[in-house]
């Protein structure tokens, strides 16, 4: 039985959005250096040419404060308005406690609750369909949702099929209440347990805790069957998307932009042609930053926004897919205007 939409409750819009982005660049003629690869064969097989590397001075929790801050200040908020902040993660600072907490207390945030989400590369997807009810329902004013990532943390720098992939990186979203018609419409989520070991980072939990013998197998570093993803996500992207628009009374026609995951450029070719919709409205920018998990899909809004592409009543269609397997989608419906931004493009 199909759930009342969101938007038939008090609609949740997003209203404000931030990033971050570690300084140090990490291209693919450095990578040459390291495994045996090659920048011609990243770019055919990916699209990525370089992503960005945290320092060791940083985690996951200063990346995820830093998005969550400019979030804030792009909404015209104060930290202390923040009613409830989650924090998708793949790569938390540590078990517990949770990374948002830690980013809480680097963003001066007291007295609100505060927790993380792991869905992997589909965390904001995910993320997005339990915040926005909270604020549907009128149990929280403002949410501040992130999806921050240190991937490169967990990458095994000697396995040249995944260390090209992932780069760090930070993304936010302020969601408040907005005008009937716009905010987030519809999401759907789905799972498959069945896919588990298809992308993993095996020790480090209850099941393999750290010691010498998962160390020296490389069980703390990412793992993926690479083909078998691929053919997972060209396949559940188009099919999760349609979802979430049938939900809110849409079709691919409506949709402005797609905002999907940015796993790998030939996945977003393949399920935008499956869905039939123009190339000029798929957002892509996983040439400079790589996988960034969760952090992807506000990384990608916050540029677009940024470069004054937005405008209100815009329909966005996010797509996330991942380690699980997990994969969700969302429609949101664009509630601000390009003159409620304090940086306006010239």
């Amino acid at each position: 039985m199909e759930g009342r939409t969101i938007s038939e409750l008090i609609p949740a819009g997003i209203v404000g959005v931030g990033s971050c982005v570690p300084e140090k660049t990490l291209d693919n003629h450095d990578l040459e250096k390291m495994v045996d690869t090659s920048d011609d064969w990243i770019r055919t097989r990916t699209g990525i040419i370089e992503r960005r590397i945290i320092d060791d001075s940083m985690s996951t929790s200063d990346l995820a404060a830093q998005a969550g801050l400019k979030a804030l200040a792009d909404a015209g908020l104060e930290p202390e308005e923040v009613d409830l902040i989650i924090v998708a993660t793949a790569s938390p600072d540590m078990i517990f406690p949770s990374t948002a907490c830690l980013a809480q207390r680097k963003m001066g945030i007291k007295d609100c609750p505060a927790f993380d989400l792991l869905a992997a590369c589909a965390g904001f997807s995910y993320g997005l369909s339990v915040a926005a009810p909270y604020v549907a329902t009128g149990d929280y004013k403002t949410v501040l949702l992130i999806g921050a990532e240190a991937l490169s943390r967990f990458v095994d720098w000697s396995d040249r099929n995944t260390c090209v992939l992932f780069g760090d990186g930070a993304g936010a979203v302020v969601l408040q209440p907005v005008e009937k018609g716009y905010g987030v419409l519809s999401s759907h989520l789905a799972a498959d347990g069945s896919g588990a070991d298809l992308l993993k980072i095996p020790a480090g939990g209850a099941m393999i805790p750290g010691d010498e013998n998962s160390v020296a197998n490389r069980l703390h570093s990412i793992q993926m069957n690479g083909n078998e993803v691929f053919k997972f996500a060209v396949r559940a992207l188009p099919k999760v998307a349609k979802r979430a628009l049938h939900k809110c009374g849409l079709t691919v026609a409506d949709v402005n932009y797609l905002i999907p995951h940015q796993a790998n450029q030939r996945i977003i070719d393949a399920a935008a042609q499956r869905l039939k919709i123009s190339p000029q409205k798929v957002v892509s920018n996983i040439s400079k930053y790589g996988n960034t998990s969760t952090a992807s899909i506000p990384l990608a809004l916050d540029e677009l926004w940024q470069m004054g592409k937005l405008k209100k009543g815009d329909v966005l269609l996010f797509v996330g897919f991942g380690g699980g397997l997990t994969w969700g989608a969302n429609v949101v419906r664009w509630s601000r205007s390009l003159s409620s931004r304090r940086d306006k493009p010239t």
